[in-house]
């Protein structure tokens, strides 16, 4: 299952609320780094379904998530755990830099 889409009315349930760890990119469809990691986000999200979710948030659609979690550029991502954000970092990277920074907060 590809990465999923939350908005600012569905991320209380798809976030904040999931038993798994949630991993959100901060995105919009102008920006072409953003572009680059969509299709190594969706694989890393069939690769680890049940372990990990990853849920992408186009900024410019929901503003007052961006704000929220202090988003100043993108791609940004937000690792979240019951509800609240334990990890974070900017910019594209190859899929293998994404897994390491991943994995110390997958479920197995």
């Amino acid at each position: 299952m590809p990465a999923q889409t939350a908005t600012t009315s569905t991320f209380q349930a798809e976030v904040l609320q999931n038993e798994l760890p949630v991993l959100v990119d901060f995105w919009a469809p102008w920006c072409p780094p953003c572009r680059v990691v969509g299709p190594i986000l969706d694989q890393i999200a069939q690769e680890q379904a049940g372990n990990l979710k990853i849920v992408k948030v186009n900024v410019d659609e929901n503003p007052e998530l961006a704000q929220r979690y202090v988003v100043s550029s993108i791609p940004a991502f937000r690792i979240f755990n019951n509800g609240d954000v334990v990890g974070s970092f900017v910019g594209a990277m190859p899929k293998d830099a994404f897994e390491d920074r991943l994995a110390p907060y997958i479920a197995r």
